[in-house]
């Protein structure tokens, strides 16, 4: 349904236009050439930084990651768990709907939504299952909770009803109690994302804003920054 479709009734009109009236002017401070790193990863470290030291930004390492699949795009928020120059990790069930999706295109993108300090970072690249060696050091140090909810969840298969859940999760905390060693599930483990390209944007008044785009060259490796208009 588009903006342009009758919605039936006065107050259904009156959200619409509320909708329409819904913005804000961005600030004064913006990006230029002399103050912004010209090494993406020094960027986005600085700016992920500044994400977590905001009191007002919840999870500043959640990311939106978007897969390709035969059907279309799907997307859906995961936490970034690490970052290095090399690239982005975050783990998930290798059996979930964003792993098969990966597994049958291997073509992603991650976007930061930093609102409250008008910014966002876009990633797109390629990704890859990491070793199981990395993939068990991170789920050793994860809380015991979340690693029996590792192996209580299938993840995005249909499930009966909640109780079923909570039934398969006291199950398994029964087997592995609290304070003993867990093993990591043999389907869960972790991605890393090689960035092509990474895109920052920092929001400007009158819609001005200012964008920068890191691309690499294929040939020697190096990242080429440009501007681009809003």
């Amino acid at each position: 349904m588009t903006l342009d479709t009758p919605m039936g009734n006065e107050q259904a009109n009156l959200d619409r236009a509320a909708i329409r009236e819904m913005r804000r002017s961005y600030g004064e401070v913006g990006i230029t050439e002399a103050n912004f790193p010209t090494d993406p990863a020094k960027a986005f470290h600085l700016w992920l930084r500044d994400a977590a030291e905001n009191p007002i930004i919840v999870e500043a390492n959640a990311m939106v990651l978007s897969t390709v699949t035969v059907d279309g795009p799907q997307s859906r928020t995961v936490l970034l768990k690490d970052f290095t120059d090399e690239g982005f990790t975050f783990f998930t069930n290798y059996e979930s709907r964003k792993a098969r999706a990966i597994a049958g295109d291997n073509r992603t993108s991650l976007l930061f939504p930093w609102y409250a300090m008008e910014r966002q970072v876009l990633v797109n690249g390629t990704t890859e299952k990491l070793s199981e060696k990395e993939s068990d050091e991170y789920f050793a140090v994860r809380p015991w909770g979340s690693q029996i909810g590792a192996w209580a969840s299938a993840q995005s298969a249909e499930l009966a009803d909640r109780q079923t859940l909570e039934t398969k999760y006291a199950e398994f905390a029964a087997k592995y109690p609290e304070g003993s060693a867990v093993p990591r599930p043999p389907h869960w483990g972790g991605f890393a994302v090689t960035p092509t390209s990474i895109e920052f944007w920092q929001g400007r008044h009158s819609r001005l804003h200012d964008r920068f785009i890191f691309t690499r060259d294929t040939s020697s490796g190096a990242w080429l920054r440009q501007r681009l208009y809003p």
